[in-house]
């Protein structure tokens, strides 16, 4: 369990209190707009009506007793990256950002925070890769060049064990998991099977995995 601090109640702000709160974490939510806060209140342990570009209502708040700062202000980038410069200059631990273009990516991070989320660029490159891709089913991305994927099983697989096929040698991706009527399995050897009616879950990068299953 972490010590969240959520300042900014928009549609992407409340949906990580939902989250967090889903998972566990305490949660000290503020935004200006009071009734932001109330519709927050049922997700958060604690919320406050405040100016987060206020120096002092932020050190109201103990910034250095929250495990994670979550800047998630929309439509001000102004009042988004005072928050952030704030934040860490008060001892925030981990400051992490939203940003709504390129640039405001690059001015957050040199201005205190420690990660930059862009909601609308990460979702528009996971619809990209998920809808335009028949055989992939979902898709995560682990780092700038390296993803999880889930993907059917190619008709020429089925019979054959991983050993035999030496998918790893031959397309370069690691098959991590098997994913059969909902329920994963992790067992995977080379002596593991493949059969109709399953997906994958493999790690690697986009280019290896059009190449594997010709996307």
């Amino acid at each position: 369990m972490k010590n969240i601090l959520l300042i900014g109640l928009g549609r992407f702000g409340k949906h990580i209190a939902i989250q967090s709160s889903q998972l566990g974490h305490e949660i000290m939510a503020v935004d200006l707009d009071e009734e932001r806060v109330n519709d927050a209140l049922p997700y958060v342990t604690n919320a406050q009506i405040g100016d987060s570009t206020n120096e002092e209502f932020l050190k109201s708040l103990g910034i250095a007793n929250y495990d994670i700062c979550f800047v998630t202000i929309g439509g001000n980038f102004q009042n988004s990256l005072e928050t952030t410069c704030l934040l860490k200059e008060l001892g925030g631990k981990m400051v992490i950002s939203r940003a709504e273009r390129d640039v405001q990516e690059k001015f957050l991070l040199r201005n205190g925070a420690d990660k930059v989320v862009y909601p609308e660029k990460m979702v528009a490159k996971w619809a990209t890769i998920r809808y335009t891709d028949d055989h992939i089913l979902d898709y995560m991305e682990v780092d700038a060049s390296h993803a999880i994927f889930e993907v059917e099983v190619p008709k020429e697989w089925i019979g054959k064990t991983v050993g035999k096929l030496d998918i790893r040698r031959r397309y370069d991706i690691n098959i991590m998991a098997v994913k059969d009527d909902g329920k994963v399995s992790m067992a995977i050897s080379a002596d593991t099977c493949f059969k109709e009616d399953v997906t994958l879950l493999v790690l690697g990068e986009y280019k290896a995995i059009k190449k594997c299953f010709c996307i």
